[in-house]
């Protein structure tokens, strides 16, 4: 809430606003409302005694002074070199659709949404965000399409992943496939399985961001919320 209500004072120099109906204390604690307990604009705008247009124009000044902070890829990759591994993963981000909205709606999960693809330390923690893709883009061409592959290859760095991304090459390394394995097969799925599983804590950071379980804005939006998550969680290691 301090990094946030420094950003905002910063912002708010910058553009020489004067007066306004929250302090720069009283704007980050009603983001962090919307963010952190996915509260709606009517229930913090009622909370606030503001109206619910200035709720959200406030919301969104903060998440896009935030998203602005977020880490490329690029700038990712300067911290990734310097891990033994990388563990990327994807997730699906629910959102509210209906069956005719076709692209967002992912047949692994069963429900509309969209897919953000991560990148974790050795030791689960989150380090970079992707920007959001329709829910049915599967894991391997929403990491090609990133150019997750093509980094993680140039930098050389070991990855272990899942069997989403089996055929991506490089240096991913994903578990083994099939019902009928060997058994030296069976422990390498087991250790690589062990590794891995590091990898879901970056997941639950998200999801840990209640507005991120059941996201009610435009798909637009989504790709700034999550970056903005990204930076605050950042904010608070």
């Amino acid at each position: 809430m301090r990094h946030l209500s420094a950003l905002l004072a910063g912002q708010r120099r910058r553009i020489g606003s004067r007066w306004r109906r929250l302090t720069c204390g009283r704007q980050a604690l009603l983001v962090l409302g919307h963010l952190r307990c996915g509260d709606t604009y009517a229930r913090l705008a009622a909370g606030f005694r503001i109206g619910i247009a200035t709720a959200h124009r406030y919301i969104r000044e903060a998440v896009d002074r935030l998203a602005a902070l977020a880490p490329t890829l690029e700038q990712a990759m300067t911290t990734v070199r310097k891990k033994a591994y990388v563990i990327p993963d994807g997730t699906v981000l629910p959102i509210d659709r209906i069956a005719a909205d076709t692209p967002y709606y992912s047949g692994k999960h069963k429900c509309h949404g969209m897919n953000v693809q991560v990148l974790t330390d050795p030791f689960g923690r989150l380090l970079w965000a992707s920007s959001a893709l329709p829910g049915s883009t599967h894991d391997l061409t929403a990491a090609r399409h990133h150019g997750i592959i093509a980094a993680l290859t140039e930098a050389g760095l070991r990855c272990w992943a899942d069997k989403a991304y089996q055929g991506a090459g490089g240096p991913v390394r994903v578990p083994f496939r099939g019902r009928h394995l060997k058994r030296w097969k069976h422990r390498h799925n087991a250790t690589h399985a062990k590794i891995r599983c590091l990898g879901e804590q970056a997941m639950a950071t998200l999801k840990n961001w209640r507005l991120l379980r059941r996201l009610r804005c435009s798909t637009n939006r989504i790709t700034d919320v999550v970056k903005a998550v990204l930076v605050l969680h950042h904010a608070s290691t």
